[in-house]
């Protein structure tokens, strides 16, 4: 089974209408698939019209993935996104063709790369005695700033909580 019929049934029907996923969405999964194709046909050294639905491999998807994170300096989160689309794309598969269920099912059983959290950062005592002083309480919004800034030290929430 060719896999261009089925790129573009992912793109006109079944992102937008079977899943209902945002504009957004279909423009990230869109950039994925522009680096996708051309490095599976070039892996496969055949034409991208030439792919078949067969094509789409681990072997493949590994390779493309370790060339985003080597070659393009990616991050693992974007590695991740990348991932993300085809695997979408394996689900429609699943979904609308059962009889490629087999392929579908490889896709879905590459895990994800497992990223580093980035630590949450603090000011030092000194550090927010800086940044109290360095509010104008001559201005008008500088008490309003002053009297924030004292209660987010004091409570110790997050600006997301107040």
């Amino acid at each position: 089974m060719k896999l261009s019929p089925l790129v573009h049934q992912f793109f006109d029907q079944y992102l937008p209408h079977t899943k209902g996923v945002s504009y957004h969405t279909v423009q990230t999964y869109r950039d994925a698939f522009r680096l996708f194709l051309p490095f599976a046909a070039s892996f496969y050294t055949i034409k991208v019209k030439s792919l078949r639905v067969e094509h789409i491999s681990t072997e493949v998807i590994i390779a493309f993935l370790e060339g985003l994170e080597n070659e393009r300096k990616n991050l693992v989160n974007t590695r991740n996104q990348r991932l993300a689309a085809l695997k979408s794309f394996a689900k429609m598969i699943r979904f609308m063709h059962p009889e490629k269920q087999e392929v579908a099912n490889t896709i879905l059983n590459i895990p994800q790369k497992r990223s580093q959290k980035r630590l949450i950062g603090f000011l030092y005592q000194d550090e927010m005695l800086k940044l109290f002083q360095a509010v104008d309480l001559k201005r008008k919004e500088g008490l309003r700033d002053y009297a924030l800034l004292h209660f987010f030290y004091y409570s110790g929430a997050r600006s997301s909580e107040i």
